[in-house]
């Protein structure tokens, strides 16, 4: 991918996410159904200045939404799930954002 910025959408704020990141030094992040582990990884590193150990990522499909008669369908999504090297400081959203 081209941007870092287009990579990397917004941090997943969520009880599960925020104990993986105190716990496991792991940051969860939407990020574009197009972008690699490479990518996500390049883009982690460059953006908030930390050394990345590993990428694990999940692929969402978007779930049927219905207002009244009428029925649409949320978009799909991805979520990665990116590991900090040891010794790294752990990134704080609000600073970035």
């Amino acid at each position: 991918m081209t941007n870092v910025y287009h990579v990397i959408r917004r941090p997943l704020v969520t009880e599960k996410g925020l104990a993986a990141k105190e716990v496991a030094r792991t940051l969860c992040l939407e990020v574009a159904p197009s972008a690699t582990k490479t990518d996500i990884k390049l883009a982690v590193e460059k953006i908030f200045k930390v050394k990345v150990e590993a990428v694990r990522t999940a692929n969402f499909v978007g779930k049927e939404r219905r207002r009244g008669r009428y029925a649409g369908y949320r978009p799909d999504w991805k979520k990665a799930f990116v590991k900090l090297k040891e010794g790294e400081k752990m990134v704080e959203y609000a600073a970035h954002v």
